[in-house]
């Protein structure tokens, strides 16, 4: 299997293994040795869905090459997105699956070998250069001839026998056998549970916890709502379930992750609304709810109550669905990590009015103070996107002031994306690709220095550290970076640590998550997969370094 995209699209492919396994399917790291391979897909933003054609195209070149009789899989969001039209625009996949399908992928890949098998006798493909140009090409067009309120209106089916069919979609020209299998309701209504088999790919010391899937945003430059579909919240009692496993197997960091955390239990009330995006109708949400309504805070209460050294990590929160009982359970579980993602993606108020975020430059501004103030010693953890259409230089500006006066501890930045078939990508006023990146790179350079400076605070401090392993030379010279965010390589600078050369063990503090975050590197010995203690006694860039204390 080959996973692309997000946290949150690996613990679907950890799913998808899981099932494999429990079938009697083996999973094999050696791609020329295996039946079918499976490509999990990633169709956030334009570069996402770029690399995706680009894995299912080099994944059919390499079969061809090496191995004709065996199948191809396509999962994940692309599937997802482009349902209808993927098969004409990938003949060589022999199967495509939807979010909901996660757990049949077994006799997915069974029928996938099958239809393989029936097309041996089948020409080449054109040449993936070409392929790609003209793939690419298409999936604009389709986005482009779709308009959001279609898929908005796609949502009135909800509740009603229409709602998450499976569409069945054949190549016309194709016999029967030799047809791509294609498993695909149009709008997921999936939600994991813990009794799904599970094959972590992640190290034994840490795990995510999907505690919901999809998103009632409005966000006008976003399509995760219309791939993944409307917020569902699994049952408190299933997470803990499953976060008791992971202790008992030794994990030290559960990362709660879904679309928008704060948003958990909302949707188990009973006749609930999905329109309480704002922050004025969430609040009256809330407090309408019964006493014992399952909410974020009874969710990080449950699972800080359960034995055992661990961190919890809330990630994906949004600013419009903060409350103060959310403050306050932060507060008052220790095993909660004093650290919070809370994607802001702009400051100015028409900014903000035209991403349709439901939140003022006022209610954030305020949202901070009572963080910090409620839970002292928190890192915030924040992104923005510059380049937005309509965002001028003083627009621009505003946020560039914002981000030095604020001084998050964390911070990654997007230059904007357009996505045909959002509200944003039809907006007038969008502006060009090199401006986006120049913007981009100063917004990042405003940064360098808060990120210094917050570095520099830590030193002669003794901090708590999560200990991954030895640190290898790609992580050393990558030390000094220029940005991370959404599980990215992290860039390198020309420079490297001068101090960062041998025999260090990297490690995290509370502060960082894993992948997306600094890092603290460690000289000396300590076990890896455990917590230690260490003294900082430099910096980097973005990054510690330390010694065991």
């Amino acid at each position: 299997m080959i996973s692309l995209g997000c946290a949150k699209n690996l613990v679907d492919a950890e799913i998808m293994l899981g099932s494999l396994l429990k079938d009697g399917i083996e999973i094999t790291n050696d791609d020329a040795r295996a039946d079918v391979v499976i490509v999990n897909t990633c169709s956030f933003i334009d570069s996402a869905q770029e690399e995706s054609v680009d894995t299912i195209l080099e994944s059919a070149a390499v079969r061809d090459a090496n191995q004709r009789g065996q199948g191809l899989v396509v999962s994940g969001c692309l599937s997802q997105r482009f349902r209808d039209e993927l098969p004409k625009l990938f003949p060589e996949v022999d199967a495509f699956m939807g979010i909901d399908q996660v757990t049949q992928v077994a006799d997915i890949v069974r029928q996938a070998l099958a239809r393989r098998v029936a097309k041996l006798g089948d020409v080449g493909t054109a040449k993936s250069k070409d392929r790609k140009q003209s793939i690419a090409a298409r999936l604009v067009e389709l986005d482009q001839g779709r308009s959001p309120e279609q898929d908005e209106k796609s949502e009135a089916v909800r509740g009603t026998g229409k709602f998450g069919k499976t569409k069945a979609v054949v190549t016309p020209s194709a016999s029967p056998a030799k047809a791509p299998h294609l498993d695909i309701t149009a709008r997921p209504t999936y939600i994991p549970d813990y009794a799904t088999p599970r094959f972590r790919l992640t190290p034994r010391h840490f795990a995510y916890v999907k505690i919901a899937e999809g998103c009632n945003h409005p966000c006008s430059f976003c399509i995760i709502p219309r791939m993944r579909g409307t917020h569902r919240s699994r049952p408190q009692s299933d997470i803990v379930a499953e976060a008791k496993a992971l202790l008992a197997d030794g994990v030290k960091e559960l990362n709660l992750i879904s679309q928008d955390s704060t948003y958990y239990g909302l949707d188990l009330r009973a006749n609930h609304s999905r329109a309480i995006s704002s922050p004025e109708k969430f609040s009256a949400a809330t407090k309408s709810l019964a006493a014992d309504a399952t909410t974020i805070c009874t969710l990080l209460r449950e699972l800080n109550s359960l034995p055992g050294n661990f961190w919890i990590r809330l990630l994906y929160t949004h600013p419009a669905h903060w409350t103060d009982e959310l403050i306050q359970t932060l507060a008052e579980c220790p095993k909660v990590a004093r650290y919070v993602d809370i994607p802001l993606q702009h400051i100015h108020e028409n900014m903000l009015e035209r991403m349709r975020r439901e939140t003022s430059r006022q209610y954030i501004e305020e949202l901070i103070q009572r963080i910090r103030a409620g839970v002292p010693g928190i890192a915030l953890r924040t992104t923005f996107i510059v380049g937005f259409p309509g965002e001028t230089e003083a627009c621009f500006n505003s946020l560039l002031d914002f981000i030095r006066a604020a001084k998050f501890e964390r911070l990654g930045i997007f230059a904007y994306s357009q996505e045909a078939a959002t509200r944003a990508g039809a907006m007038t006023g969008q502006l060009t690709e090199p401006l986006k990146q120049h913007r981009r790179a100063l917004a990042m350079a405003a940064q360098h220095g808060v990120a210094v400076a917050v570095a520099e605070a830590f030193m002669g401090r003794t901090l708590q550290v999560l200990v991954e392993g030895a640190a290898s030379a790609k992580q050393l010279q990558a030390a000094n970076v220029s940005s991370w965010e959404h599980g990215l390589m992290r860039e390198t600078e020309t420079r490297s640590a001068p101090l960062l050369t041998r025999n260090y063990l990297v490690a995290r503090s509370a502060a960082d998550a894993p992948d997306i975050d600094g890092r603290v590197y460690v000289r000396g010995k300590l076990p890896i997969g455990e917590f230690a203690h260490v003294k900082i006694v430099g910096h980097t860039d973005y990054d510690l370094i330390g010694a065991p204390a």
